[in-house]
């Protein structure tokens, strides 16, 4: 009962906020259609509906061209401004609105009921986002993964290899949705990625490593992308006195053939070599030394 009351409580709160948009700090956007009002001498001089054009430019009364793409709204005031007081106009007045927003679109995928991409109508959040795909499965995993300024990305496939090799920003599903903490209900830039990993114990090897051997606490870790071979057994607790940390093992599985990656941690340390990148799934063996 108490986890369906905290339920209720983010959707409403996400449905009062869906009308919301920060303009001040909104990045104007292609397809966007934007009002351009001029004054001057107290006068209303011009005012336009304007598109922004593919290559992100709008058409300014008086002054022709204008790059709008990529401006907050404050931007593209000032742009249109200098302009018009250099060359029309003593002391000009420039208001820009957004009458409709078409360059907020948002990708999902993973387990909500209808992933895809989504063009909203102003500024959203990740819970906002989730209600347009109509919700979370029942199977879904405790991680939310939100990748940035990252293109190309069109089916479920290419989000998971796209996790693995570049930096995101991860939302605790648990803290959200089970406790109510509104600090990960983080606000969503244009143009994100959402992937939400299921919690099929099948499809563990998605989302989790292996540590094995000489480290403090072996076993089984949350896969982070930009994980190292390093990084992984210092999760596990760090290395037991008679690690050979010299002849450190990754054990990959990929499409059907098992690689072995060898890797001197030694030399890690000393900053003598780069260290490994590990991949979901991998098996981080540190032996017992020799001696």
């Amino acid at each position: 009962m108490k986890k369906l009351l905290i339920l209720i409580f983010l959707f409403f709160l996400a449905a009062a906020g869906a009308g919301f948009c920060q303009t001040d700090t909104y990045h104007i956007g292609s397809r966007d259609v934007l009002s351009v009002a001029i004054y001057a001498g107290g006068v209303e001089q011009e005012t336009v509906v304007v598109n922004v054009s593919e290559h992100g430019k709008i058409n300014v009364p008086f002054i022709g061209s204008v790059t709008a793409r990529g401006l907050t709204l404050a931007e593209l005031e000032t742009a249109i401004q200098g302009p018009l007081e250099r060359d029309f106009f003593v002391d000009p007045q420039v208001n820009v609105q957004v009458k409709e927003y078409h360059s907020i679109r948002f990708f999902i995928s993973g387990a909500v009921k209808k992933p895809g991409q989504y063009e909203m109508t102003s500024a959203t959040n990740f819970l906002e986002l989730v209600a347009r795909a109509e919700g979370l499965l029942p199977d879904r995993g405790s991680i939310a993964y939100v990748l940035r300024e990252i293109h190309g990305i069109s089916t479920e496939e290419d989000v998971k290899k796209a996790i693995q090799t570049n930096a995101t920003i991860k939302v605790d599903l648990t803290r959200l949705l089970d406790e109510g903490d509104m600090s990960h209900n983080i606000t969503l830039i244009p143009g994100d990625i959402v992937y939400i990993p299921r919690a099929d114990k099948l499809n563990q090897s998605v989302y989790k490593i292996y540590v094995e051997g000489e480290v403090k606490k072996p076993g089984v870790y949350d896969y982070q992308p930009g994980m190292t071979a390093m990084a992984a057994c210092v999760l596990a607790g760090g290395f037991d006195k008679y690690a050979a940390i010299t002849r450190v093992k990754i054990v990959r599985n990929e499409n059907g053939k098992q690689e072995v990656i060898k890797v001197n941690l030694e030399k890690v340390q000393d900053g003598r070599t780069p260290d490994i990148l590990i991949k979901p799934g991998d098996h981080i063996h540190v032996p017992e030394t020799w001696l």
